[in-house]
């Protein structure tokens, strides 16, 4: 084990987040080290912690208070009940705030300020504090006001425009992702924007105020689709699970089940073709570049469909992989977590917790060399903290 400390170590990090966005930005800085202190409302704490079921189990094998969705995004945290809304609880944030480097929080624009926990008020008590704000629209704009939620996001962003089968075919219309992405992404993006305060804090020896915005993380993540618009004046439209730029990239039914193929060159296109019996394929006019493969894609792929379903998936997968194209099946999440490579990679995480006795999590995807991600805690009862948190600080109930 390496004896250099983690990345973060020494950060210590106020948490005034709840729900998905925040506490996966403040989790992404517990996972490198920091010290992140995650203010909870008595009583109720973090909305996910009743989000359930499932709920974690205890010994006895009954529910505990910590909702799955909770677990997710909470480990490495201690926690520290405080009702902001009493004058009381507001001041004993105010102080714990003078004593940390960064200060996540997604209210409403100008929810914290009826509390004194505002960036400019805070700014005036620790000049070198990071504080980082996330909401549904930012801090400027007709919508700044509005609450924002990943669903309406995915929705109002334009990623349910592209996602799903297509409108002609049956199933098609608007299809939402299966996990939160628009909070996820605005998660790494608050995560990156503090990373780079704190850098920048380096040299200036001062804080700053970080705007964060769900939409503007959504409309950012869309990468080539935006451009695919920007660049042609046309909106891109559900493609199912093709690819809007590049032929065969997509799900393919083979006699068995399904697989993908997702073909990046056209080398690997005529390795695919050999595969498949037909090098005849990656030679004909009008399929020999990606160009001429987009223009003609409904024809090659119902000749590449016929072909596809005459053998199993996993012969297919087996044949392909041989030669370097770039192919898998279609897993469910219970056969994620029964393949050999998420196992070797130990991607199942256990902690201990202490009402259940263990809590498993998902492994941060950071791979350091010499400092790697130190898993300590599971997420944290609530309020479990408060005592040993107060007396660090030299502070005391309010």
């Amino acid at each position: 084990m390496s004896e250099r400390k983690a990345p973060l170590d020494g950060i210590r990090v106020l948490d005034l987040s709840r729900v998905l966005a925040g506490p996966w930005c403040s989790q992404n800085l517990a996972d490198l080290g920091a010290d992140v202190i995650k203010v909870e409302r008595p009583g109720t704490g973090d909305d996910t912690r009743g989000w359930g079921p499932p709920y974690l189990k205890d010994a006895d094998g009954k529910d505990t208070s910590e909702a799955a969705y909770y677990l997710s995004t909470n480990r490495n945290k201690r926690s520290i009940a405080i009702d902001i809304a009493s004058p009381e609880g507001a001041e004993l944030v105010r102080e714990i705030a003078k004593q940390c480097d960064i200060l996540v929080e997604n209210f409403k624009v100008g929810g914290l300020k009826k509390y004194g926990l505002d960036y400019d008020s805070i700014k005036q008590v620790n000049p070198r504090l990071i504080y980082c704000s996330i909401t549904g629209f930012g801090q400027t704009g007709p919508m700044a006001p509005l609450p924002g939620y990943d669903f309406m996001i995915q929705g109002m962003g334009g990623l349910m425009s592209i996602t799903g089968e297509r409108d002609d075919l049956p199933g098609g219309g608007p299809q939402k992702a299966g996990v939160a992405v628009t909070d996820l992404i605005t998660g790494m993006y608050a995560t990156v924007a503090v990373l780079g305060a704190l850098q920048e804090r380096q040299r200036s020896g001062l804080g700053q105020f970080i705007d964060v915005a769900l939409l503007d993380c959504h409309v950012a993540m869309l990468a080539n689709q935006n451009l695919n618009y920007m660049t042609s004046g046309v909106a891109p439209t559900r493609a199912g699970n093709a690819h809007q730029n590049v032929v065969p990239y997509q799900v393919f039914a083979a006699s068995d089940g399904h697989l993908i193929v997702a073909i990046g060159n056209d080398s690997q296109y005529r390795a695919y073709c050999q595969v498949m019996g037909r090098p005849d394929l990656a030679e004909q006019p009008g399929y020999a570049t990606n160009s001429q493969r987009l223009i003609n894609r409904v024809a090659l792929i119902q000749e590449l469909e016929a072909i596809m379903k005459t053998r199993q998936r996993d012969d297919w997968i087996a044949a392909l992989q041989k030669a370097g194209v770039p192919c898998g099946p279609i897993n469910n999440i219970e056969q994620v977590f029964q393949n050999p490579q998420v196992q070797a990679r130990e991607i199942w995480k256990t902690l201990p917790h202490p009402v259940a006795g263990t809590a498993p999590t998902t492994a941060n995807p950071i791979r350091y060399s010499d400092t790697p991600i130190q898993y300590r805690m599971a997420p944290p009862l609530l309020g479990e903290h408060t005592d040993e948190i107060l007396a660090e600080l030299g502070l005391k109930r309010p």
